[in-house]
């Protein structure tokens, strides 16, 4: 187990709270993946925006390149 909960477990029975202060290390524990999944998440919304902009990029190009091709060959006769 990590240093805190040991020191915790080991608070706890000393002092006669070991339930307080079990539910005080699961509630950091809980306090410490709720702030990992924020700073994941604030990262991921950036890097989402970007690649759905690429996909949107990548479709008009597809659609545009044969006009394109179309227009030049229209051009060149």
């Amino acid at each position: 187990f990590p240093p805190l909960v040991t020191h915790m477990v080991a608070v706890g029975e000393r002092s006669g709270q070991l339930e307080q202060m079990l539910e005080d290390v699961a509630k950091a524990y809980d306090r410490e993946v709720n702030n990992a999944l924020e700073r994941m998440t604030a990262l991921l919304e950036p890097l989402m925006i970007v690649l759905m902009g690429g996909s949107v990029g990548f479709i008009i190009f597809s659609i545009m390149q044969p006009i394109m091709m179309l227009n030049e060959m229209a051009g060149a006769q």
